[in-house]
């Protein structure tokens, strides 16, 4: 006799999906928030330093309950914070200042692709036809998104910190998975806390926040034509594009494969301009919706994609996958938990 209800593979499978959505919904709101906090007259850096240390502040009393986690996995919470923090921020930061917006957002994107060729080739574990697929087809569909032929510019410099931001992303999809893996896992919550609070840190040194006029932060800023408290944007980047948007993308990424969490990842862009076009009257062309659709179909095409066969190794040396996997059968997960967690232990 057959159940028809769903295994816990796939409802595991489905909560991944939700939560990486949810989080790329709410990274995509980062920008619509900073700009008005920028146009007042905070620099983007400084913005990024409010954005990320407001966010460790919130999330302090629980980096405090999971405080045993420095003791578990230092390494990997320092890497997490270097990385999938402070030098995402950094880098794409240090790129916009020499090659046009559209340009870098595109190269940092190159996250999934390049996160793709990490685990088939340098851990040589099998990845889905489907993710290849459908990372390709997102990355088209962001150029088309971001309108990359309007603005293109070769700089050496800038193009090396969009691809320094791209490579941190990788580190980002790569430790939250490990975390979780081998024989100390941590909490999620306490990557994300960490991570922010390390990136705090690094953050701080590098942007002097103490040169900022703060007291814009009790005025009114101007968004489409409309007046309203800064400390309104300013909180919904804080608990909104930065709180909520990497505890649902770390946990998201532990119930998905890297590969894939990183395609839906792609939807940010997405959100990011039609939230312009809504809330800053930053209107679509027809080339950005067409783009629109095609990120979507991308990430469409990755999360659908099915089981490929792995090594029978890749079993034995991972440990399992704690989904109920048996055999010799595996996703492109079990490659990336396996390797990850030596690298990251």
């Amino acid at each position: 006799m057959h159940s028809s209800s769903p295994s816990p593979t796939r409802s595991l499978r489905s909560l991944g999906l939700s939560l990486a959505l949810l989080s790329a919904f709410a990274f995509g709101g980062s920008g619509t928030a900073a700009k008005p906090l920028i146009e007042a007259g905070l620099s983007p850096l400084h913005v990024v330093w409010l954005r990320v240390t407001g966010a460790a502040l919130v999330l302090l009393p629980l980096a405090y309950r999971h405080r045993a986690a420095v003791r578990q996995r230092p390494g990997l919470l320092l890497g997490f914070g270097l990385l999938a923090v402070a030098g995402v921020q950094a880098c794409y930061f240090a790129a916009i200042s020499r090659i046009p917006v559209g340009v870098a957002l595109l190269i940092e994107y190159l996250g999934p692709p390049l996160l793709l060729g990490y685990v088939k080739f340098v851990q040589r574990r099998p990845v889905s036809r489907g993710a290849v697929i459908g990372a390709g087809v997102a990355v088209t569909g962001l150029a088309c998104v971001v309108e990359v032929w309007n603005g293109l510019g070769f700089d050496a410099v800038g193009v090396l910190f969009g691809l320094g931001a791209a490579c941190c992303q990788v580190g980002y999809f790569v430790l939250a998975d490990a975390g979780s893996r081998g024989e100390k896992p941590i909490d999620p919550i306490a990557v994300s806390a960490y991570g922010l609070l390390i990136g705090a840190v690094l953050l701080t040194a590098l942007t002097r926040p103490w040169e900022a006029d703060w007291g814009l932060l009790g005025g009114s800023v101007v968004m489409n034509g409309h007046s309203l408290p800064a400390a309104l944007p300013a909180a919904w980047m804080v608990l909104v594009a930065t709180v909520l948007a990497y505890l649902t993308g770390v946990v998201s990424v532990q119930h998905l494969s890297p590969p894939v969490a990183g395609v839906v990842a792609n939807l940010e862009a997405v959100v990011a301009t039609v939230l312009a076009w809504v809330l800053l009257g930053e209107h679509l062309g027809t080339p950005q919706l067409l783009g629109g659709l095609l990120v979507l179909a991308g990430a469409f095409a990755a999360q659908t994609s099915k089981p490929v066969s792995a090594p029978e190794r890749t079993v034995a040396s991972g440990g399992g996958t704690g989904d109920g996997s048996t055999g010799n059968r595996g996703t492109e997960a079990e490659g990336v938990r396996g390797d990850a967690v030596r690298e990251s232990a």
